[in-house]
């Protein structure tokens, strides 16, 4: 069952924050308090995979107007649990989000994925992603 959390008191986020702390293991409930509070006015939600009460994948995104893409749907983050991988559940989020950015009015959906991450961009590739452009860093 897909299910969008709604803020930092969805008492689901105690089986999603485990998920999405696989790819960001820095996340504490602090910290994504702290991200939700700041993000949701810039349009930051999140969308979860449920099977049973246990969550098995989640996925960060917002709609972003820009010169690049005019309307897109960005995944900030897209995490599936190491113990549900390969059965088709980012997959299947990844189809969801890729309706709602139809039904949005999008005409691209996009993420970053680290050069370090292999297996997510088989995965991205297997999904008819395409690999478009660079993303550069500079931390302050």
């Amino acid at each position: 069952m897909i299910i969008d959390l709604e803020g930092i008191d969805d008492p689901r986020w105690s089986t999603a924050l485990p998920v999405l702390q696989e790819l960001r293991p820095h996340l504490t409930r602090e910290l994504l308090t702290q991200v939700l509070v700041e993000g949701q006015p810039q349009g930051l939600r999140f969308t979860a995979l449920f099977q049973d009460e246990a969550c098995v994948a989640v996925a960060g995104w917002r709609i972003i107007s820009n010169t690049s893409a005019i309307r897109k749907l960005y995944v900030d983050d897209l995490s599936t649990t190491s113990m549900a991988r390969s059965r088709g559940h980012g997959a299947q989020l990844l189809a969801e989000l890729n309706q709602r950015a139809r039904a949005l009015g999008c005409s691209t959906i996009e993420l970053d994925s680290g050069v370090q991450r292999h297996n997510a961009h088989r995965f991205y590739l297997r999904e008819r992603m395409d690999i478009s452009s660079f993303h550069f860093r500079k931390s302050l």
